[in-house]
């Protein structure tokens, strides 16, 4: 369908150099991702709903454009949208939410620390052989599926730093949104302001000015989650 097809544009942004041509399948994806991101700085459990929509139309876009690892990332992601939904609408005997807004304890907290620490430092160092390994597992199983694929030529990683703390922070922070933890919003802060320094250093400004608005609304999100956390903290108090 020509929906689901990068070269069906809606709108040339004039934007760097020579302009950038938005499709609809990538205006609406993203759309339904900045709806996801403040829905959930609500705790509204209707923002799953657009994650998976975004997740579905970015896994789209990452087919036709061959950038297959980055595919599989979005399928980790719809299976942990799909949990979050469920683990955010389980309710206690009393019709309250099981899962309450909080921070992480300490000692999970050094351990998340570690584990991003170390897995930043491997992914770095390993960047280039980890993403055609996945690639090729993703090429494969298209392929067993009947889909005429074939492995793409891949080039090395422009920012294999920042590239491995965005995968590995989006892939804890998902985890944590996914159980209430406060420390997500902090980590989609950070993961926001380094994909803005790169998309603005490659020249991708639109992506750039999205990633500033989902900036923004990480922000937000964490200034709710810590009031709410701190407004639960004194409830229990006040209980015991």
């Amino acid at each position: 369908m020509d929906f689901f097809s990068t070269q069906n544009i809606m709108v040339h942004i004039p934007l760097g150099a020579g302009g950038y041509s938005l499709s609809w399948i990538e205006a609406i994806g993203t759309l339904a991702g900045l709806l996801c991101i403040w829905l959930a700085s609500q705790e509204k459990i209707i923002n799953y709903l657009f994650g998976l929509i975004n997740v579905s139309l970015f896994a789209v876009i990452f087919f036709q454009i061959q950038l297959y690892a980055s595919l599989l990332l979005q399928l980790f992601f719809f299976a942990a949208n799909i949990y979050g939904w469920y683990a955010w609408s389980r309710q206690t005997s009393n019709n309250q939410a099981a899962l309450q807004i909080r921070w992480l304890p300490r000692t999970k907290a050094m351990i998340w620390a570690a584990v991003c620490v170390v897995a930043i430092a491997f992914m770095t160092l390993f960047i280039d052989p980890v993403f055609a390994f996945l690639t090729r597992i993703a090429v494969s199983v298209m392929q067993g599926l009947g889909l005429n694929v074939v492995m793409p030529a891949l080039q090395p990683d422009a920012f294999p730093f920042w590239d491995s703390c965005m995968m590995v922070l989006s892939i804890v922070a998902m985890v944590l949104m996914t159980r209430k933890y406060v420390e997500n919003w902090l980590l989609w802060v950070v993961i926001n302001v380094i994909s803005v320094m790169i998309f603005a250093r490659q020249g991708v400004y639109a992506m750039a000015v999205e990633y500033m608005i989902l900036t923004l609304i990480a922000l937000n999100g964490s200034w709710l989650w810590m009031k709410s956390a701190r407004e639960h903290g004194s409830r229990a108090l006040s209980h015991q």
